[in-house]
C-alpha cells in the first residue's frame, strides 16, 4: 500500500482472487471519527472559543477532524 495508516484515516487493499476477471482495485480508505478512539472524556479537555467552535462544528479540539478527500489528486 502506498499510504501509511494514521489513527483517523486507514487504508486497506481489497481481496482479489486468483481467477478474478475484473481489473484490480487500488487501495481503499475509510475515516475513523475521533470520538470513537476516546474511551471517556477527561475533565479538562481543551476547548475552542465559542465562535471558532461554531465554524468547526465541535467545542472540543481533539474531536475536530478536517476532512480532505484522499482520492483527489
Amino acid at each position: 500500500m502506498s499510504q501509511p495508516n494514521t489513527p483517523f484515516r486507514r487504508y486497506y487493499l481489497p481481496f482479489r482472487g486468483m481467477f478474478d476477471p475484473c481489473p484490480p482495485i487500488g487501495p481503499k480508505v475509510y475515516v475513523v471519527p475521533p470520538n470513537v478512539l476516546t474511551g471517556f472524556q477527561p475533565p479538562d479537555y481543551p476547548q475552542f472559543p465559542p465562535l471558532e467552535a461554531l465554524r468547526k462544528g465541535t467545542l472540543w479540539e481533539p474531536f475536530f477532524d478536517y476532512y480532505e478527500s484522499p482520492y483527489r489528486k
